[in-house]
């Protein structure tokens, strides 16, 4: 699959776009909008793996996303060493005690035959590890909590730094994928809707158990100061040897340090898109891509030739989300924050899909081209809206209850903006900018 003229254009017209921004609203605010444009391009072509190649109707993307937040506070914060002496010990216990029952269960479910005895077996393998397991988590998290809980209250982490903070993505993207292989194989038998239900249930399951258990994201309290694999402004500001260079080139330093960072980013970020999408062009030209359309067009007809239907689909289940949770753990360290009150369905779910809607479900660089354009307009359209409502109110005047309802209704004109966007799509280009071929 090559890109046309006409799809080059689309991506040239994006570049375009992000230009103009940095020519009117300066070269750190487009940067910034480049950098987040990358990392939703990459959300995007994730979820475009899932329906797009498979038809597989997930939407709870915004569970695999916050689950690549946590891996970065998990590898980049430093341990809480006073917290793990209080507790660490017993939490692993209790982490192990609930990891041991769940095996258990499983085992004699599968083990013994089916009837009232294995029903009973099964119930109190589940009932007699629960208590034990929560006899060993409740004084553990209480302990761990109580350490300093306004400054810290959780475990911390492995404390990465630098460069290394790069382990903290693919570290994203494998415990997604974890967690993609629990919920497909109990989930991925289901009928798409009741799929989309479950996944969009588990997603919030996840979201609450990041605000309720302190001791491991801090909860509400959120994570700040996670480190970055990029420079730091202030390190650059004090190097005499940058501040040499951002002089010769006429540059302010607090600019240059804050332009160099973004630039940084965006190169990281470009390298990660670029591999993913090579990695995703060549398995859709694969035969592997072949048979997972195959299974997409006609489940029965793939069956009848003995492909084992479910079994690829919880493959590309896993790959998807392990991108979700890859481009989750960017995120995180691009924020330098875990806000796990911020995941929002709308943004971690409803925007991805509407990326992979307009960009052109089944085609990889239509999903880039839709996560670029989408998120565009997500920025774009509040501060536009907020020039044309007070051209258009001008007249009005100053004080009047129908100017300042208008003005102050800017900010929603974005939701306005991507549901009409959403409907010309459909209505005009139904398979997309750059359609599956």
């Amino acid at each position: 699959m090559t890109l046309t003229l006409r799809d080059m254009s689309l991506f040239v017209l994006v570049a375009i776009l992000i230009i103009g921004t940095g020519y009117f609203q300066g070269v750190n605010t487009a940067l910034t909008l480049l950098n987040f444009g990358l990392v939703s391009a990459i959300m995007s072509l994730g979820v475009n793996l899932q329906w797009g190649f498979a038809g597989l109707f997930n939407i709870g993307v915004m569970g695999f996303v916050a689950l690549g937040g946590l891996a970065a506070v998990l590898i980049g914060m430093p341990p809480t060493t006073e917290a793990i002496a209080e507790g660490g010990a017993r939490m692993a216990m209790a982490m192990t005690m609930g990891a041991v029952t769940i095996v258990a269960a499983v085992v004699a479910y599968r083990k013994l035959e089916p009837g009232r005895s294995r029903s009973l077996a099964v119930a109190g393998i589940i009932i007699v590890g629960f208590v034990i397991y929560r006899q060993l988590f409740d004084p553990a998290r209480d302990a761990i909590e109580a350490v300093n809980p306004a400054g810290t209250g959780f475990l911390g982490g492995f404390g990465a730094e630098g460069l290394t903070m790069l382990i903290a993505w693919p570290a994203g993207g494998l415990i997604a994928a974890g967690a993609a292989w629990i919920i497909g194989k109990t989930a991925l038998g289901l009928r798409s809707d009741y799929l989309a239900i479950a996944t969009l249930g588990i997603a919030e399951i996840i979201i609450a158990i990041l605000k309720a258990e302190d001791w491991l994201s801090r909860g509400v309290k959120n994570v700040v100061g996670i480190p970055r694999p990029v420079s730091y402004e202030v390190n650059l500001q004090a190097d005499p040897a940058f501040l040499e260079r951002a002089q010769g080139l006429g540059l302010d330093p607090v600019f240059a340090s804050a332009l160099q960072v973004r630039v940084e980013w965006a190169v990281l970020f470009s390298i990660v898109l670029i591999l993913l999408l090579v990695l995703a062009q060549l398995a859709l030209n694969s035969p592997w891509g072949r048979m997972m359309r195959a299974i997409r067009d006609n489940e029965t007809a793939a069956e009848a030739m003995g492909k084992d239907v479910t079994a690829r689909h919880l493959q590309i289940f896993i790959l998807g989300s392990a991108i979700l949770g890859m481009a989750g753990a960017m995120m995180t360290t691009l924020d330098s924050q875990l806000t796990p009150a911020a995941y929002q369905p709308l943004r971690f779910t409803f925007l991805i899909w509407v990326m992979v809607i307009v960009g052109g479900s089944g085609n990889n660089f239509g999903a880039v081209l839709g996560g670029f354009v989408i998120w565009f307009l997500w920025i774009q359209v509040e501060p536009a809206s907020q020039v044309l409502l007070s051209v258009l109110t001008s007249p009005l005047a100053d004080g009047s209850a129908l100017k300042d309802h208008l003005l102050d209704a800017a900010p929603h004109m974005r939701l306005i903006t991507m549901g009409l966007v959403l409907l010309i799509m459909l209505r005009f280009f139904p398979r997309g900018l750059i359609p599956e071929r």
